[in-house]
């Protein structure tokens, strides 16, 4: 049985919405006004809140600020019953998140309506959001052990080797062993980089002060740092990744501070210019390209590669990856994601264009910093 809270000063009409709605099958409680139903939400949970907006001590739009404002409350779904319809009223209340408005007078088939949509509405984003979450626990289950068993059976393997065997192998052969070690342990390191990464900007968002210290940061001559770091990752080998100096071409504008830290902006050149090598044949070109507009810098990378569907781009998150039974990538799916969250948290912008066997595009938009 459905929870509604229905917050409203005027006795009679109260009680009529509770009625009306307890004829419906709801299980309904009400609030006299709004701090009594500040406090039944945070107590009852309700499925749904209706509120009226004009009411003594806190209005309407106190209730939903300090609802949204508190984690237990945030997502309940809240409509406004209200008697004024003027434009700035239902702008206010929509930008503090408001879900959708009753206007009074109303009949109960208007209620009942709107009461199910908002309802049905939350269903669905439910259903989305568990959806979204087996597709990642399947992703984690999928990769993720594979990232981390992999190159840990190579370091195991020529280990074991160089530790029983070494007095009988060859120089040369030695050397090949340490090189794949070497290999898989980079391999191994880069993945727990971006998990500590993702895992450290997710933390960043909560917290203001974090977010404070980060928008702080200042790339100087930032179009040097994308520069250099764009042809260092394309001349280094990262299986499967061969290095690819030749097919990396740069194209920048200047520009001197952006509103970045130097180890935030190489990691964002890092992962695009390996997934863009990653995902195109060598011979092929690389294409990193910089330019002002405004108050932002937009820095683009694009490849002739395989290609995304729009579903895989809608699909970018973290240990997700594209037909992993059909193509081996390495990696756990976490550079595109690490990638867009820093670029959001640092006030820009992200957005992947893509043809199946065509290529891949991806910008963003960075602030640039004020002189």
């Amino acid at each position: 049985m459905k929870k509604i809270l229905v917050v409203e000063d005027a006795q009679a009409l109260r009680r009529d919405i509770v009625e009306m709605l307890g004829y419906e099958g709801f299980h309904v409680e009400g609030a006299e006004n709004g701090l009594v139903g500040v406090e039944r939400a945070r107590q009852y949970q309700p499925d749904l809140i209706i509120c009226d907006i004009m009411m003594p001590g806190m209005d309407g739009y106190g209730v939903l600020e300090t609802l949204r404002g508190d984690p237990s409350t945030a997502t309940i779904p809240f409509i406004f019953l209200t008697a004024r319809t003027e434009r700035l009223d239902m702008r206010q209340g929509m930008e503090l998140g408001a879900d959708d408005y009753l206007t009074k007078p109303f009949t109960a088939q208007e209620l009942i309506r709107t009461v199910q949509t908002r309802l049905n509405k939350r269903v669905q984003l439910i259903d989305q959001v568990e959806e979204k979450l087996t597709a990642l626990r399947g992703n984690i289950v999928l990769a993720l052990p594979h990232e981390l068993r992999t190159p840990l059976n190579v370091i195991l393997g020529f280990s074991d080797l160089l530790l029983f065997d070494a007095e009988t192998i060859d120089p040369p052969r030695i050397v090949d062993m340490a090189t794949y070690i070497n290999t898989a342990a980079m391999r191994l390191y880069r993945l727990i980089e971006n998990y500590l990464i993702y895992a450290q900007v997710e933390v960043t968002a909560t917290n203001p002060d974090q977010m404070k210290l980060l928008h702080d940061g200042v790339s100087l001559n930032a179009s040097s740092v994308i520069r250099e770091q764009a042809h260092h990752w394309a001349g280094k080998p990262h299986p499967p990744t061969e290095a690819r100096p030749q097919d990396i071409r740069v194209e920048l504008e200047p520009v001197n501070a952006l509103a970045i830290a130097d180890e935030y902006l190489k990691k964002i050149v890092e992962e695009l210019v390996d997934n863009a090598c990653k995902f195109s044949s060598p011979g092929t070109q690389v294409l990193v390209e910089g330019s002002r507009q405004g108050d932002r810098y937009v820095l683009s990378v694009s490849d002739l590669g395989v290609g995304m569907t729009q579903e895989q781009i809608a699909s970018i998150g973290a240990y997700m990856q594209f037909d992993r039974r059909i193509r081996e990538q390495q990696g756990a799916g976490l550079g595109l994601i690490v990638t867009k969250r820093l670029v959001e948290l640092h006030k820009g912008s992200f957005s992947v264009s893509s043809e199946l066997n065509h290529g891949t595009k991806v910008v963003i938009q960075l602030p640039i910093k004020p002189d």
